[in-house]
């Protein structure tokens, strides 16, 4: 179990991640690609904001059920509340303290074909691939 603070670009907004984390994720939906993160899935309980959460604001879009968090004043992004496993975050790890991401796998997520314009989404979700 590792502990890492995390932060945006101008410390406004900070956080803590408490968790294990085995391999970081790169999505390729149009959102993901264009903002670049790797990212860790983090169980919400393992994710708590230590200050500026009047600081974060969110962006919404497609079916509207992903929730992604950006610092108002800097613009980074910092975590999202997940579509395919709403019970998790996807954490910026380019935001952790002291985090070494090539210490980790990565792989490419499957994003581009959850990239619907329904409400309803896609009836499953293969999880992340291998490429």
């Amino acid at each position: 179990m590792g502990v890492w603070s995390g932060s945006c670009h101008c410390g406004a907004v900070r956080f803590r991640v408490e968790a294990e984390i085995d391999e970081l994720t790169r999505c390729d939906c149009s959102l993901c690609r264009r903002k670049g993160a790797l990212m860790a899935k983090i169980h919400e309980s393992g994710l708590t904001v230590e200050a500026g959460e009047d600081q974060l604001t969110l962006y919404q879009w497609n079916t509207r059920v992903a929730r992604h968090w950006f610092c108002r004043t800097c613009g980074i992004y910092t975590f999202h509340r997940k579509r395919a496993a709403p019970d998790h975050y996807g954490v910026n790890v380019g935001c952790l303290e002291d985090f070494d991401p090539q210490a980790f796998a990565f792989r490419l997520a499957d994003g581009l074909t959850m990239s619907v314009r329904s409400g309803e989404g896609r009836p499953e979700w293969s999880g992340p691939r291998e490429d």
